[in-house]
C-alpha cells in the first residue's frame, strides 16, 4: 500500500457492517449475563427455597444489567438513526463502547456475588458512567460541524440527545457518591436510572412528529437563526418520506 493511501482520510464509509457488528456484539453480552445464574445444589427439598432466595441479589443484577444493555442498544440504535457514514474514528469509538458493552458483565457478577461490598458498586456504577461517556463521545464526533451526519439535523435533536446521553453517566457518578454512605440507596439509584429512558422522552415525540413539522423545526436553530435552504429543506422531507 502506497504513502498516499495509508496517508488519506477514510471517509464516507457505509455504516452497514458497523451496526451489524456491534448488534451482534450486544447480544453476545446480554447473553453473558446469564452464566453468572447457577442451579443450586441442594440435598433435600427444604434446602431449595433457601438456596434460591440467597440468589435474590445476582437475580437483582442480572436483570439490572440486562435492562441497562438493552438501553444502550436501543441508544445506540437511535443514534445511528442519524449518523449517515462512518470513518476510521468513529469505528474505533464504536469499538471502544462495545468493549464497555461486553465488559459489563463481570462487574454484574461481582455486585451479585458481592452486594454489600462498596467496591463492587464502585466498579458496577464506574463501568457504567465510562459507557455513557463514550456513547457520548461517538454522539458528539459524528454531530460536530455535521461531520457524519446530514447538515440538515436539527441543532435543538443534537443537544437533547447529548444531555440524555450524559444523564446516566451523571447519575452513576452520584451512585459512587452515596455508596459512601449508604449502599442500599445506592442500589435504589441504580433501579431508577433506567426508568428514565424507558420511559418516552421528548426525542421520541421528535420521531412522532409529521414530516413537516420536522422540516419546520430544522428551519430554526436555538438561537433563531435561519437553517437550512429549501432545497435542504426538500431533501429532509424526501428523507423524512422514506423513513415513514
Amino acid at each position: 500500500m502506497s504513502e498516499a493511501s495509508e496517508n488519506r482520510p477514510v471517509t464516507g464509509l457505509s455504516t452497514n457492517r458497523l451496526e451489524a457488528f456491534s448488534d451482534g456484539v450486544f447480544a453476545v453480552a446480554i447473553t453473558l449475563l446469564v452464566l453468572n445464574l447457577q442451579v443450586p445444589q441442594i440435598a433435600s427439598a427444604s434446602e431449595l427455597v433457601p438456596r434460591l432466595s440467597a440468589l435474590w441479589p445476582k437475580l437483582l443484577s442480572y436483570a439490572l444489567s440486562f435492562v441497562i444493555v438493552g438501553i444502550y442498544w436501543v441508544a445506540h440504535h437511535n443514534t445511528f438513526h442519524y449518523i449517515q457514514q462512518s470513518d476510521r474514528n468513529l469505528l474505533w469509538l464504536n469499538i471502544l463502547l462495545l468493549m464497555c458493552i461486553v465488559f459489563l458483565p463481570f462487574p454484574t457478577a461481582l455486585l451479585g456475588q458481592y452486594p454489600e461490598q462498596r467496591v463492587s458498586v464502585i466498579i458496577y456504577a464506574g463501568t457504567l458512567v465510562l459507557t455513557g461517556l463514550v456513547l457520548q463521545a461517538l454522539w458528539w464526533y459524528a454531530t460536530s460541524g455535521c461531520r457524519l451526519v446530514d447538515r440538515t439535523i436539527d441543532p435543538r435533536l443534537v443537544q437533547r440527545a447529548t444531555r440524555r446521553n450524559l444523564t446516566a453517566p451523571l447519575l452513576y457518578l452520584l451512585a459512587i457518591g452515596i455508596s459512601l454512605f449508604s449502599i442500599p440507596a445506592s442500589f435504589v439509584l441504580f433501579m431508577l436510572v433506567p426508568l428514565y429512558y424507558i420511559l418516552p422522552g421528548r426525542i421520541d415525540r421528535h420521531w412522532a412528529q409529521r414530516p413537516s413539522a420536522r422540516i419546520d423545526e430544522a428551519r430554526i436553530s436555538p438561537d433563531g437563526d435561519a437553517g437550512p435552504s429549501d432545497e435542504e429543506a426538500s431533501h429532509l422531507r424526501k428523507s423524512s418520506y422514506e423513513e415513514r
